[in-house]
């Protein structure tokens, strides 16, 4: 979480890159468990299905070397919690 205020807040990941070789995609999905609703991303494209996310990358984002990273933000609401959910990210 890069910022919260009440109602809302700024999350930001970063994709890294942990092989040998290079990916040509990333996927990184994540669970809310509070109700939280993405409203907005930038460097990823993010949809929602209830409390499942999706962010996949961007044409211009994708293709990540060895060792190397990228980060993508996001603004989203939240009610009475906000508690972190635990990113996990999948590459091709």
């Amino acid at each position: 979480m890069v910022n919260q205020w009440g109602g809302g807040f700024q999350g930001e990941v970063t994709v890294n890159n942990t092989g040998a070789s290079s990916v040509s995609a990333w996927t990184v999905t994540w669970t809310y468990a509070d109700g939280q609703q993405i409203t907005q991303a930038w460097g990823g494209k993010a949809t929602q299905s209830g409390a499942s996310v999706t962010v996949k990358n961007e044409s211009w984002n994708g293709s990540l070397g060895a060792g190397a990273s990228t980060t993508f933000g996001f603004i989203a609401s939240w009610n009475s919690a906000n508690s972190a959910p635990t990113p996990a990210c999948t590459t091709a």
